[in-house]
């Protein structure tokens, strides 16, 4: 009888230490962030640049899956968000509801980061933009669990303003008041945004704005359009885009016969150099483009020394991923960057200091973040508006610059700390749309 009961409590022992095991592997197994990875795959925004985001987000992303943060595996889930804002609030809900995942990251589109974040907002998830500009995304939202690394539109807008105006005198021999601008872009919201920080640095610099129109980027003929920018006779073009309507755009200006001294593009399927080499050839070459640095592009020299070898690393997976291209788009390094950041600075900060990967860790994580300028592969700082702020959640540290594209290369000329090389203002003479 005593054997029996003795056997019996061993057996009662063994099972509840099993049992403890299970329990210990189950919670170990348990350590993981799933994160829902959201970009456009398919559809027009795919080749105007959200592709490459997705291989940049991609890059680090497979690199930290294949190790730990703090004990956490990572666990990526992508989705196609199709060019569609519909779709994009739909796979948004999806990972978050069915995947489980613990929060979002990507998105290249304005229009569909807009009416996304704001569900994201309402279901408590945290979500992380890498790409997107438009300032109406957190602009007086007061969302506590989005944040953007990434430059604002209205940023843009008003860089590239700044970079004409410091050049009119000297390189377009006129008087800021004489200067002749035209600022056309695509009716969304990244459109619209830009535009609206054009309009504000074209006030400001004091210059004569001739035109000022949006138009669908969706739109099969944009002829009319160039016959108003004809009429209007600007000196300097600021457009703002995607692809293929930049293609179609300029195809039709070439045909029209449209003249100009600059044109200067802002983002988006501007970053895209292979697209609009593909579409417009020799007329690609001088044209200016806005966008935060690319990673290649960047002064090392003030940059944090560990950054360096990660950017020549994310180089040469990108060319084994996409052999034979000409220049290494601004996209894939912005995506690497900003994710590079998540998966360093902030999330090992939530687990370590606020005890895991919930959405208020992460939230209050990412409010912690204080890098300084050249503490970022796109060589601006990190420190988030805080709560009560009208664009809480945006990067107050973070800055575009200008580029321009000569003989297939590109090279950073505004602003003066980053500028690799003068600009080649106006147009020379004899190119398809010089004016002169």
């Amino acid at each position: 009888m005593r054997l029996r009961m003795a056997t019996r409590l061993v057996r009662g022992l063994l099972v509840a230490i099993s049992a403890t095991g299970l329990a210990v592997s189950a919670e170990a197994q348990e350590k993981k962030l799933k994160i829902g990875v959201i970009y456009d795959l398919t559809g027009p925004l795919a080749g105007g640049g959200s592709e490459l985001q997705y291989t940049g987000a991609r890059i680090m992303l497979d690199q930290y899956s294949a190790k730990d943060v703090e004990g956490y595996k990572i666990e990526a889930i992508y989705a196609d968000a199709q060019s569609k804002p519909d779709v994009a609030i739909n796979e948004a809900i999806r990972l978050i509801e069915q995947e489980k995942v613990d929060m979002l990251l990507g998105f290249f589109s304005s229009a569909q980061c807009v009416p996304v974040a704001a569900r994201v907002e309402q279901l408590k998830k945290f979500m992380w933009i890498t790409t997107c500009i438009s300032s109406a995304v957190l602009e007086n939202k007061n969302y506590k669990y989005v944040f953007r690394p990434q430059a604002s539109g209205d940023q843009f807008g008003m860089m590239t303003m700044d970079f004409i105006a410091q050049n009119t005198k000297e390189k377009l021999g006129k008087d800021p008041k004489d200067l002749r601008v035209a600022i056309i872009h695509e009716d969304g919201a990244y459109g619209v945004d830009v535009a609206k920080g054009n309009e504000a640095g074209a006030k400001k610099a004091g210059f004569n704005i001739v035109l000022r129109e949006g138009y669908s980027a969706t739109a099969p003929d944009l002829s009319a359009l160039v016959t108003k920018l004809k009429r209007a006779k600007p000196d300097v073009v600021f457009h703002t885009g995607y692809n293929p309507d930049i293609t179609l755009l300029l195809r039709q200006a070439r045909e029209q016969g449209l003249k100009f001294g600059a044109l200067v593009g802002h983002g988006a399927g501007y970053g895209v150099y292979e697209k609009l080499k593909e579409g417009l050839g020799a007329d690609v070459n001088y044209v200016f483009n806005t966008d935060p640095i690319s990673i290649w592009l960047a002064n090392q020299k003030s940059m944090d020394p560990k950054l360096p070898p990660i950017i020549k690393a994310v180089g040469e997976e990108f060319d084994k991923r996409k052999p034979g291209v000409a220049i290494r788009s601004a996209h894939v390094g912005m995506a690497a960057s900003n994710t590079y950041l998540f998966l360093t600075d902030v999330l090992p900060r939530a687990i370590k200091k606020y005890g895991g990967i919930d959405p208020d860790a992460l939230r209050k994580a990412a409010l912690d973040t204080d890098i300084p300028e050249g503490g970022t592969m796109l060589g601006f700082g990190v420190k988030f508006h805080g709560e009560g702020s009208p664009m809480a959640g945006q990067n107050e540290r973070s800055f575009p610059v200008v580029i321009q594209y000569v003989d297939d290369k590109s090279y950073v000329v505004w602003p003066k700390s980053q500028a690799q090389r003068e600009a080649v203002l106006p147009l020379p003479k004899g190119t398809t749309y010089s004016n002169q």
